[in-house]
C-alpha cells in the first residue's frame, strides 16, 4: 500500500505542530518543567531593552499567566472584591472577556497566588481561598466549580492561602488539598465530580502537583511542607513529607519522611533516572531521593544527598543538561543564581552581584530568559562552568507592595514573583501593577 503525502499535508502539519509547539498552557508550560520548545530567541537586545509590545493594569499579587491558541488567561485579584479571570489577546493586549465571583478577604502577601491551566475549551483556575471553577473559553461562563478547602473540612485557612496551579492529567484535574478530610484530590474534568481523594497527609502545603516518571510510569508527585514554628507553635514539630501518588487512582505509592522545610512552594521535579529533586527556601535547601520498585510491585525511597547550599523559595529549580538551576535567595541567604549537579555539588553562584531574588525563569532555544524578582530580566547562557550572562534590561518597576502588614513587609518593597510565560516569541512578565508583553524572538 503506497501513502500520498502531499505538499499541503505537510504544510499543514507543520503548521499544527508550531501552533502546539508555542502554547504555554498551564504553570510551567507545556511540559511543567519551566521549558519551551521555541525557538529563535533574539541572541542581543536593543540598548534600551527589548521590545515591549503592550502593558496592561493588573492587580497586586503572585499568579502568573498561560497562554492558548493567540489568548492570554490570567487569574487576577482585587482583596476587596474577589478573584477575576481575564482573557487578553496575545498580540494586542486586548481584554476580550473576563469572569469575576465574589471571594473578598485579605492574607499576609495579598493578591493573585496561582497559575490557570487551559485543556481544550476550558480553562481552570484556583484562586487563594479554595475556589476552584472550570470555565468554558466560548461562552466565558463556568461549567462547574468546587471549592477544595471547605468542601473537605477546611475552617481556618492556611497562613499564605491558597496556593494550587491545577495540573490536567488525562480526564482528571488534580489539586492539593490538605483540608482535614482530603489530601490531593482529583475531579473529572468535565463535571467536577471527585474521582478520589488522598487521606490528609499531614501539615499544610503551598506547592502544586508535578508528574514524575518513575520506571517509565506516571506518578503524581506532592511536597508537604514541615511544621512551621511561627505559624503553628500549638502543633507538634513534625516534618513533610514527598509523596508518590498513582495518577487515576489515588493510591499512595511511596513517600519520603524527612522533608524540612516549613513553607513548601516548589513543586517535586523529575531529575531522571527514577529520582525526584525537591527544593526549598527558609533556610532548608534541597533534596534529592531515588524512588525504587521492588519486586513485589511496592516502592522504596533512599535519600541521596541532602544540604543547604541550593533551594529555592518559590518556584522548582531548572533542569538543564544534567545541571540545575535555581535562585536560592531567603529570608537570610543571599546565594542568587546557583548552579548545581546532579550529585549535589554546587558549582557556582551570583551571591548578590547580581542578586536574584524569587524571580521565575524559562529555558528556551538554548537559552534561560530569568526575571530576578525585582526589577531586571536576564538572557543567560546555562553553564556549568559559570554565571554567562549575555544581555539585560529593566522592564519591571519598583514597589506597588502592601507593606502594612509585618509579614508582608518582611518580603521586601519588591516583590515581582510572578511565574513567566513564553509563546509566540512573546514574553509575559508583570509586576505589581502591569502585565507587560516582550518581544524576545525574532
Amino acid at each position: 500500500m503506497k501513502i500520498r503525502v502531499t505538499l499541503t499535508t505537510i504544510v499543514l502539519m507543520v503548521v499544527a505542530c508550531s501552533s502546539l509547539a508555542a502554547d504555554w498552557p498551564q504553570y510551567l508550560g507545556p511540559a511543567r518543567n519551566s521549558i519551551s520548545p521555541e525557538k529563535g530567541l533574539l541572541r542581543s537586545w536593543p540598548e534600551k531593552g527589548p521590545e515591549v509590545l503592550w502593558s496592561v493594569a493588573v492587580g497586586k499579587g503572585y499568579g502568573g499567566p498561560v497562554v492558548q491558541d493567540g489568548k492570554v488567561y490570567l487569574l487576577d485579584r482585587d482583596d476587596k472584591v474577589g478573584d477575576n479571570l481575564r482573557c487578553f489577546d496575545l498580540s494586542s493586549g486586548k481584554e476580550l472577556w473576563n469572569f469575576a465571583y465574589d471571594a473578598p478577604g485579605r492574607v499576609p502577601f495579598p493578591g493573585s497566588r496561582s497559575v490557570p491551566t487551559v485543556d481544550g475549551n476550558h480553562v481552570y483556575s484556583c484562586g487563594p481561598y479554595g475556589n476552584l471553577y472550570c470555565i468554558d473559553i466560548n461562552t466565558h461562563k463556568p461549567v462547574w466549580n468546587k471549592n477544595i478547602w471547605t468542601d473537605f473540612g477546611g475552617g481556618r485557612l492556611p497562613i499564605w492561602a491558597i496556593t494550587q496551579c491545577p495540573l490536567i492529567y488525562d480526564d482528571l484535574v488534580i489539586v492539593s488539598s490538605q483540608a482535614p478530610d482530603a489530601g490531593a484530590v482529583a475531579y473529572d474534568k468535565l463535571t467536577g465530580t471527585v474521582k478520589w481523594k488522598t487521606p490528609n497527609l499531614g501539615n499544610e502545603s503551598y506547592a502544586s502537583p508535578s508528574v514524575v516518571k518513575i520506571n517509565g510510569e506516571d506518578h503524581i508527585v506532592m511536597v508537604i511542607s514541615s511544621t512551621n514554628p511561627i505559624g503553628h507553635r500549638e502543633l507538634p514539630q513534625t516534618l513533610g513529607k514527598i509523596v508518590g501518588i498513582e495518577p487515576h487512582t489515588g493510591k499512595i505509592l511511596w513517600e519520603y519522611d524527612q522533608w524540612e522545610c516549613h513553607i513548601s512552594v516548589p513543586s517535586a521535579v523529575d531529575a531522571g533516572n527514577n529520582k525526584v529533586l525537591v527544593a526549598g527556601g527558609y533556610e532548608h535547601g534541597a533534596v534529592m531521593i531515588q524512588v525504587k520498585k521492588q519486586e513485589d510491585g511496592s516502592y522504596s525511597t533512599e535519600e541521596l544527598f541532602k544540604h543547604n547550599n541550593f533551594g529555592d523559595q518559590t518556584k522548582p529549580p531548572l533542569l538543564y543538561n544534567g545541571y540545575f538551576y535555581a535562585q536560592f535567595t531567603t529570608n537570610s541567604k543571599r546565594d542568587g543564581l546557583v548552579c548545581m549537579s546532579m550529585d549535589g555539588k554546587i558549582l557556582w553562584k551570583t551571591n548578590r552581584d547580581p542578586n536574584f531574588n524569587k524571580g521565575s525563569m524559562i529555558l528556551a532555544d538554548g537559552l534561560i530568559l530569568a526575571s530576578d524578582g525585582a526589577k531586571t530580566l536576564y538572557l543567560i547562557e546555562p553553564d556549568p562552568a559559570g554565571f554567562k550572562p549575555i544581555a539585560s534590561a529593566e522592564v519591571l518597576a519598583e514597589g506597588g507592595v502592601d507593606t502594612s502588614d509585618p509579614m508582608t513587609r518582611f518580603g521586601g518593597g519588591n516583590q515581582n514573583w510572578a511565574p513567566l510565560a513564553l509563546s509566540e516569541g512573546k514574553l509575559l512578565i508583570q509586576d505589581q501593577a502591569q502585565m507587560k508583553c516582550v518581544k524576545v524572538a525574532q
